[in-house]
């Protein structure tokens, strides 16, 4: 038997509910020592239930424990419990306990009840004692215990009781009661009653207000479309709820009010996400300005982020936007700047947190409901953070797609901030900065000041250039600044060296001939753009366009059946002198073969090009050159069938954009990488991520980590901090920290910051009986290939 310290069962309470019951089950637990610890080990939600559930097998013991641990006060997580059996209003903990007595013998369950008849058990929070005797005269009785197949079967017809039937049968004496009034099965009844309580509920004083914003929560969340209570006066009642939680610090500081403006300002937005109807009673209800409150930030980025949400459902609509734009200047203001600056925000003030201890409590228990630690808490909060990012994005989107407040959302230093916005991994369905980009190269003003900045330019081609889902609102922003006159000769020197690879494109999502307009956009004025480009890259990229997609498709109709096989039979023999001359070492060589093959291929051996792209691609990773290693990928992506679907190409793109140090592009392609080598695996119901690819995506997640530049700007200033206070101090001690050891502390905190694929020539392999350098370095060349998935066809 294994003994059991207070100090190793107060441990449990930061255990998570899995690691807790695995400890359980591999631990000799004893009831008679369990008993002899206060009940106030029990902190880890449903612990109880699963220690009466799961430990302990004799009826009797549970019963034995459940009476011990109800005798006393019982906390379980947030909640504390006395022996009035309160703690069954959480349904999680009713239904194990509905579950767990449903077991019991009739004996068994009357000792039981013994214990909730004393402590007077209510359903909801204002009912009365419950007489369990005349209760138990109702209930009509069975129960049925089976024991061990090697010993008799006995079914007790002794008088029992139904648990689940408790709950039922009860009724409740308060007229004002919300979760009676919710269950009232007469409508008129219901409605009138539901009415005037919200009408009453911002003006009294109830512990029970967080219990009954809870609930209205779930029902908006379940039921947003429910007429019911947006009819009764709920926008009303949420207004007022926030302002008095803004007006009285008392009030809100009193018992868990704290939640309240959370939980209003989220049944606002829930009701008004779909339904313009249910926007227009809650503008008429005054709800605008008191989200407006939260939206200045009168309490902390998880309000902002529910007011926002709110206030982005209200502008989104023709006939409540008006109400809105009436704080227009000051509802951009803020919303460019906390798009801005909320990862850094949430990173400053809770994720980056590292002692729990010192977090806000009542935004942890929002987070995880009451549920997880550390690690839940940190991969909610950069949910939410991302969440807030982009609802304040959409409040631009709705202004912006008016054509309201153009100008102020052109600043420069915004535009920059809006490339690098892209939502991270957690938020799949939102395009983000680019969505915003997109729709402000719709306007004349728009377009102008996206046309000035270099950065979002070059960002909006490695967006093009990638396997993002938002690739074509990429190309979207691009063709419609080369269409604008006043705006193509400012980009045109950097775009056409990143569509002229996309030319061939022929199908985007449910984008058909998408290479042809790209083609036409480009080709516009090619015989006068001449003297406005003076012979440039661009000129000459716009002469290879014309004789690709002009001359040589005219020259190609031409060919007969015989002489396209001839040419591929040539093609095929050139590829196998350039893989020869790979293998050997020969690089350069190789290239050149490759590009004589291209040559010489017919547009419509697409398989082929393919081939021939992918592995030029490849030397040109060899041969350090990452700009044509990406076009050469996206060039073979775009020929496949469907687009973007050729692995090779896409693990090379991928290490291409690595050397280029773009992370988020070189992290999707990887991920897409990925997911094409599992549906290849999937006939034999094997998925294996291969070596390279898995330390390829360790490597870019902590890059493109939606708080890496918050995590670096705060190890950066605690550098600062730390070099001036190393400045004050005149004392040369020698055993004095490192001024970078904490930043590097930070850097390294996360798992695999460091440990990073290598794109080139890692892992020597010395062939046997080889040992010149030069043989080394051809070696090195090939090992790369076979272990980066690089080997040519």
């Amino acid at each position: 038997m294994t003994n059991i310290s207070h100090q190793d069962l107060q441990g449990l309470k930061n255990l998570q509910l899995t690691t807790t019951i695995t400890i359980m089950f591999r631990t000799n637990w004893h009831l008679d020592a369990i008993m002899r610890l206060p009940v106030t080990v029990f902190h880890t939600p449903g612990l109880l239930l699963y220690l009466l559930s799961f430990t302990f097998k004799v009826l009797g013991d549970r019963v034995r424990l459940v009476s011990h641990c109800l005798s006393k006060p019982l906390k379980i997580g947030s909640y504390t419990f006395r022996t009035d059996f309160g703690w069954l209003h959480k349904p999680s903990l009713r239904l194990g306990f509905v579950s767990l007595v449903s077991s019991f013998s009739p004996r068994d369950c009357n000792s039981l009840l013994r214990q909730v008849q004393m402590s007077g058990y209510h359903d909801c929070p204002c009912h009365s004692t419950m007489d369990f005797h005349k209760k138990m005269e109702k209930l009509s009785i069975t129960s049925t215990r089976t024991t061990n197949t090697n010993t008799n079967t006995n079914t007790n017809t002794n008088t029992g009781f139904n648990i689940t039937n408790m709950w039922k049968e009860q009724t409740c004496t308060n007229l004002c009661c919300f979760f009676c009034l919710v269950k009232e099965p007469k409508s008129s009844i219901r409605r009138v009653g539901i009415a005037s309580f919200f009408k009453e509920l911002p003006l009294i004083d109830d512990q029970e207000h967080v219990m009954v914003l809870k609930k209205l929560w779930n029902m908006a969340m379940t039921q947003p479309d429910d007429p019911e209570f947006p009819s009764l006066g709920i926008f009303e009642c949420m207004a007022k709820l926030i302002h008095r939680g803004l007006a009285n610090q008392d009030w809100l500081l009193r018992d868990q009010n704290i939640n309240i403006p959370y939980y209003a300002a989220h049944v606002i937005g829930s009701y008004t996400m779909s339904r313009v109807d249910f926007a227009e009673k809650a503008v008429d209800s005054g709800v605008i300005p008191q989200l407006m409150e939260l939206f200045r930030g009168r309490m902390s980025w998880v309000e902002q982020r529910v007011a926002v949400r709110a206030l982005g459902h209200l502008a989104s609509y023709e006939s409540t936007f008006e109400a809105v734009a009436e704080y227009e200047t000051e509802v951009i203001n803020l919303a460019m700047h906390l798009a801005s600056t909320c990862l850094e925000e949430v990173y400053t003030m809770f994720v980056g947190v590292k002692d729990r201890n010192k977090r806000v409590k009542y935004h942890r228990d929002l987070l995880t409901r009451g549920v997880g630690g550390l690690e839940m808490e940190n991969r909610k909060a950069e949910e939410w953070a991302s969440q807030l990012q982009y609802w304040s994005l959409y409040v631009l989107n709705s202004f912006a797609i008016k054509g309201r407040s153009i100008t102020l959302m052109c600043k420069q230093d915004f535009l920059k901030q809006l490339c690098e916005m892209w939502g991270g991994l957690v938020n799949q369905t939102s395009p983000a900065g680019i969505g915003l980009i997109r729709i402000l190269c719709y306007s004349e003003i728009g377009r102008r000041s996206i046309a000035e900045s270099q950065e979002v330019i070059e960002k909006l081609c490695n967006l093009s250039r990638s396997s993002d889902d938002w690739q074509y609102m990429g190309i979207d922003c691009l063709l419609l600044l080369l269409t604008d006159p006043d705006t193509r000769y400012k980009v045109i020197e950097i775009a056409t060296l990143c569509l002229v690879d996309l030319i061939e494109l022929t199908t985007l999502g449910e984008r058909s001939n998408v290479g042809e307009a790209i083609t036409r956009t480009l080709l516009i004025d090619f015989s006068g753009s001449q003297s406005r480009t003076k012979k440039s890259r661009a000129q000459r990229t716009l002469e290879e366009i014309w004789d690709l997609k002009v001359e040589r498709s005219k020259q190609e109709k031409m060919l007969s059946d015989e002489k396209v096989e001839e040419k591929r039979v040539l093609v095929r023999l050139i590829k196998q002198e350039g893989n020869h001359s790979f293998w050997v070492g020969e690089i350069e060589e190789a290239l050149l073969k490759y590009t004589q093959a291209l040559l010489l291929c017919p547009l419509r051996l697409r398989k082929e090009r393919v081939v021939l792209y992918s592995n030029r691609a490849q030397c040109h990773l060899l041969l350090s050159d990452p700009d044509s290693a990406v076009s050469d990928a996206t060039r073979a992506l775009c020929l496949s069938s469907p687009v973007n679907s050729h692995g090779k190409s896409l693990w090379r793109r991928s290490q291409a954009y690595d050397m280029k140090g773009l992370a988020i592009e070189s992290l999707i392609d990887c991920i897409v990488f990925i997911n094409g080598c599992n549906r290849s695996e999937m006939t034999s119901n094997v998925r294996n991520v291969p070596y390279y690819a898995a330390r390829m995506i360790s490597k870019q997640m902590d890059r493109a980590w939606l708080f890496a530049t918050a995590m670096s700007k705060t190890a950066n200033n605690l550098v600062n901090e730390s070099r001036q206070s190393d400045g004050n101090d005149d004392d040369d001690t020698p055993n004095r920290e490192h001024p970078n050891g904490e930043m590097m502390r930070m850097m390294t905190e996360r798992k695999g910051f460091n440990s990073g694929l290598p794109t080139i020539g890692e892992e020597p392999l010395i062939r046997k009986g080889e040992s010149s350098r030069r043989k080394l370095e051809r070696s090195r060349g090939k090992k790369k290939c076979c272990h980066g998935y690089h080997t040519t066809p």
